[in-house]
């Protein structure tokens, strides 16, 4: 039920997604970075907490599931910190997901041949 549920949970995110993209004339790039702003949002109003532990990975792998870590890691670090967290928290709690992308990425790079289509 588990695998279901994070089925439902991400692909119901990425369909509304893809509907934006067909329907709107928002770029991929404004629907992406409002996918972060809305998972902030809905972590800051509580919301995102539910929907994650509902759909589990379905809910956390999505970009505002990177919003939600965002928001999380700067209210910790608020918590702990101060006023200084507000500008380290966020970097601090997406730090693996970001380094593990950067990662991914020079391995590819040097697995592959990059460039551009002919």
């Amino acid at each position: 039920m588990e695998y279901l549920r994070a089925f439902l949970c991400g692909g119901a995110l990425c369909a509304v997604g893809q509907i934006l993209i067909d329907r709107t004339r928002l770029s991929p790039a404004r629907i992406l970075t409002g996918y972060v702003v809305a998972g902030v949002i809905l972590s800051a109003l509580g919301l995102y907490e539910r929907i994650a532990d509902w759909g589990g990975s379905g809910a956390a792998v999505p970009l505002t599931g990177f919003g939600h870590a965002l928001a999380k890691g700067v209210r910790k670090a608020v918590e702990e910190n101060g006023w200084l967290g507000v500008l380290t928290g966020g970097l601090t709690a997406a730090a693996g997901g970001i380094t593990a992308a950067a990662v991914c990425g020079v391995a590819a790079a040097l697995l592959f041949r990059p460039g551009t289509k002919r």
